[in-house]
């Protein structure tokens, strides 16, 4: 018994946070065009989340205030942003890196379905976040133990 609860003791200080993001949820809080190219607003989404994988989230919870293990999750005519073979960036001095940091996950069905299913499967002794502002969906993971996060945590209003 000592053993299991040592083993996830440590297996829960070696994995970063899980932020977990509802991309038709987030891109559909800003209204600056995205209808008229799903997938195009959904990479640009995923792309902005490079730098929230790499240094977290600034004015978030303390404990999302570092790396994240950062998943996009897409549905609809942005699904077929899961099938980039490369994903680029820009960092903070303007030189392209990897976006590697953001999985992208594309919903088989319902996108709230499959983040519900995320959060029960990778979730265990870390801490999960779910970006989103749908009230059902916040409902479900908070159930599941998840703290939920509004949009505006990972994206800002244009201006």
């Amino acid at each position: 018994m000592w053993a299991h609860a040592h083993y996830c003791l440590l297996r829960s200080q070696q994995l970063k946070p899980l932020l977990i993001v509802d991309a038709a949820n987030v891109v559909g809080s800003v209204p600056d065009g995205w209808w008229r190219d799903r997938a195009g607003a959904a990479r640009r989404l995923r792309d902005a989340l490079a730098a929230v994988a790499a240094a977290g989230l600034p004015d978030g919870p303390a404990d999302l205030r570092q790396p994240l293990d950062v998943v996009l999750v897409v549905e609809g005519a942005a699904r077929r942003i899961a099938e980039d073979a490369v994903v680029r960036s820009a960092d903070t001095n303007g030189a392209e890196s990897s976006g590697a940091d953001v999985r992208v996950v594309a919903a088989p069905g319902s996108g709230d379905d499959t983040i519900v299913d995320l959060v029960r499967r990778e979730g265990g002794p870390r801490t999960v976040a779910v970006v989103t502002a749908d009230r059902g969906l916040r409902d479900r993971v908070v159930a599941l133990g998840a703290r939920v996060l509004g949009p505006r945590a990972v994206r800002r209003d244009p201006g």
